[in-house]
């Protein structure tokens, strides 16, 4: 028997599984000898389940910390290390290229042919070039256009299996009490709810040969709703990509937003309601020289928040959304723009409040300022953000997370809650462009 390769997949819970799955599960060519976990809290020190790993791993895999890279690498004279996560600069995958280069390994990004699978449905896949551009509401607003054709989307949704990686599987969301069933974090009830709330059925999971099986029983139409900005695990009839003009440039150099920039069939250019005009003018530019052949759709964010008169001459708490603040870089969102809105005379720092990995929170990301991040990645982290909210002295709180705060901590304070809707712009609309595209599958 020939000598397997040993391997490293570099991770963050969620494409890691899935390129495992598509390229290594059942291949005797080569050994993984580790995941490793960045980005997301509580997930290194776990195991990758024997039953999900396959007969070849009996045991199943450990998922060290990334930290590790280096002494796993010598200590198991790896061959090659695979990168498998997203939302990340060009910079930052080359710095760990060259790390893994100089301990002797081989640094690898696997291909669209290799870890795409191909659906019998059509596959509307909604995906973004960083956290934070507005993909989630794109994705609510490409459900609504295909129930306006008499089809049946339902939803596929990048994975954030944070839990019992056996009994999340196969998920399948279609009412709040599945939220409870699954045993959800914060940040995985903010991007299901809003679908729910709508009416649509919602799949993610692990394994996602499995999830699209089940998935192609009930739809129409499967749309893909990306997460960060990874590429589908789907081969996509049509793609659309957003962008963010609030963060001009980053469509071409972050991995792999610049992936999804260059596939786009649809690039929504989103947000232009807030952004400057020559922000806007030079995505355009990178449109004109990167993905000519894209259809562009100008299109807003606008926010509305419940009680605007709760805002106007008070001193806010404002909390965003915690992947768009942390990974995602950004160092304001929708609360803050509604603080500033509404009239909010003081913005309260919640740094001198923050308690346990909240505090940490705010070590590790400097630039998020006064703003508080909606971190939810366990039960013990939930009663942190809790904890930290109740001890900031503040006269109402902005809700600016896609999901409704009050539902999963209780706010011992006057609340305000942003809603934030897509909008186009003029034309072309997203409508008429997906009605002229799926009438060529449906």
């Amino acid at each position: 028997m020939a000598i397997r390769k040993k391997i490293i997949i570099m991770g963050a819970a969620g494409r890691d599984f899935h390129n495992f799955n598509l390229c290594f599960r059942d291949n005797p060519e080569y050994e993984v000898i580790a995941f490793t976990a960045a980005q997301i809290p509580n997930i290194a020190g776990r195991q990758y389940p024997s039953l999900l790993a396959g007969n070849l791993y009996p045991i199943g895999i450990p998922i060290e910390s990334e930290q590790k890279l280096a002494s796993l690498i010598k200590f198991h004279k790896i061959d090659e290390v695979v990168f498998s996560y997203s939302d990340v600069s060009h910079e930052y995958v080359m710095h760990k290229a060259s790390l893994v280069n100089a301990m002797g390994a081989r640094f690898t990004l696997l291909g669209t042919r290799d870890s795409m699978l191909r659906s019998k449905k059509p596959i509307v896949a909604v995906c973004a070039v960083r956290t934070g551009c507005g993909k989630s509401s794109a994705s609510r607003k490409v459900c609504e256009i295909i129930k306006e054709m008499g089809k049946k989307a339902v939803v596929v949704r990048h994975p954030m299996p944070y839990g019992d990686l056996v009994k999340q599987r196969i998920q399948r969301f279609a009412a709040q009490d599945d939220f409870k069933k699954y045993d959800c974090t914060i940040e995985e009830i903010e991007e299901y709810e809003p679908h729910i709330e709508q009416q649509t059925i919602v799949f993610a999971g692990v394994d996602y040969e499995a999830v699209l099986a089940e998935a192609e029983k009930e739809a129409d139409i499967i749309v893909w709703d990306g997460g960060n900005n990874d590429i589908p695990f789907f081969v996509p009839d049509i793609h659309i990509t957003i962008v963010d003009p609030h963060r001009p440039g980053h469509e071409l150099t972050y991995y792999p937003g610049e992936t999804n920039f260059l596939l786009a069939d649809i690039i929504v250019i989103s947000k232009e309601d807030t952004a400057k005009a020559v922000d806007i003018n030079l995505v355009k530019e990178h449109i004109k020289l990167s993905n000519s052949k894209a259809a562009v759709v100008d299109a807003a964010l606008p926010i509305t928040v419940e009680k605007p008169e709760l805002i106007k001459g008070r001193r806010v708490l404002v909390v965003e959304d915690g992947p768009t603040l942390t990974h995602g870089g950004m160092a304001f969102g929708a609360g803050m723009l509604a603080a500033e809105k509404y009239g909010a005379v003081e913005v309260v720092d919640p740094r001198p409040y923050a308690v346990g990995s909240i505090a940490e929170t705010f070590g590790k990301y400097p630039h998020i300022g006064k703003l508080l991040p909606a971190m939810g990645y366990g039960h013990s982290q939930i009663k942190e953000l809790e904890e930290t909210i109740r001890r900031i002295p503040c006269d109402v709180v902005i809700i600016g997370t896609p999901i409704d705060l009050r539902k999963i901590i209780h706010i011992d304070k006057p609340t305000n809650r942003v809603r934030y809707l897509l909008r186009e712009i003029g034309t072309p609309t997203l409508k008429e462009l997906l009605e002229t595209r799926l009438n060529k599958f449906v």
